[in-house]
């Protein structure tokens, strides 16, 4: 399997990961760390030694209570960081968007991928897409960020979310983006509980089976210390305010490793060096 670029194809064969690229000031794990561009620029650099196949830089948090950025906010956040990295190296980068107007402008930069956690829903985000001819990530999310963790309910959690994103992969294909540039991602996190993240997460192998290439990103997420706190060992405290998202590394990775294990093509990471030293390890083992 592979995913098409405008400038050539990802082998997807293997697992591969995207590093994460906060340009926001109030982001879960990494807020404010890479707001200025040449911070931004300088942090895609190292992922990329560390390992990275892709760098998906976002200019606004979709953290639960997370508020909404104007168009012109975003772009002024994440186009500079683009065009840095662009000079620099010829590696994938995707921007984390669900505004047509930051997509369009990000390609424009150097940008050659679109992350939406809206799946393309909002209004001109397909026929953007499909003019740009990039790939896509369609992303499942109940709700927007601000309610999504209130009270999040469904039928069947694993059902519910292949239907939605089977649907919005036909609504790509209808619009004129082929199968071979859409990516799926179930949304950890994004309107789910424990359970339900568990559920899809230990699923993920049914979502695989529909031969789109899927992406996990669990990374530093809420689930590592809700599974200790639900069955771990007696620890104590776990996590202070500080730590709470860039304490959990070890969780990270092995999520990671177990997402790969249920065939995730790609995962999305902070700790580059760490998950690409993990995977490779992994598949020495299998081989």
């Amino acid at each position: 399997m592979h995913l098409d670029f405008p400038s050539g194809s990802l082998d997807l064969g293997q697992t591969r990961v995207m590093g994460i690229l906060n340009v926001t000031p109030d982001s879960f794990s990494d807020g404010g760390l890479y707001a200025a561009h040449n911070l931004a620029i300088e942090h895609a650099l190292q992922m990329i030694s560390e390992g990275a196949d892709i760098i998906d830089i976002g200019g606004e948090s979709t953290r639960p209570g997370a508020a909404d950025v104007s168009t012109a906010e975003e772009l002024d956040r994440v186009l500079g960081a683009i065009e840095g990295i662009r000079k620099l190296s010829p590696l994938p980068i995707s921007i984390d968007t669900s505004k047509p107007e930051v997509m369009r402008a990000a390609v424009a930069a150097g940008a050659s991928m679109v992350n939406d956690v809206r799946g393309l829903s909002l209004p001109g985000a397909l026929d953007e897409v499909a003019a740009l001819q990039v790939p896509v990530c369609l992303m499942h999310m109940q709700g927007e960020p601000g309610s999504m963790q209130r009270n999040p309910v469904y039928e069947d959690v694993v059902a519910n979310v292949t239907d939605f994103l089977l649907t919005r992969v036909a609504a790509c294909e209808a619009a004129g983006i082929g199968r071979q540039r859409v990516v799926i991602d179930p949304g950890f996190g994004f309107g789910k509980t424990l359970e339900h993240n568990l559920r899809l997460l230990t699923q993920l192998h049914t979502l695989v089976t529909r031969g789109l290439p899927v992406l996990a990103g669990l990374s530093r997420k809420s689930i590592i210390p809700a599974i200790m706190e639900n069955t771990g060992p007696s620890l104590g405290t776990l996590e202070t305010a500080d730590t709470a998202a860039r304490g959990r590394l070890a969780g990270s990775v092995t999520l990671a490793l177990y997402a790969a294990a249920q065939g995730a093509h790609i995962v999305r990471v902070h700790d580059v060096r760490e998950t690409v030293e993990a995977l490779t390890i992994q598949r020495a083992l299998l081989s």
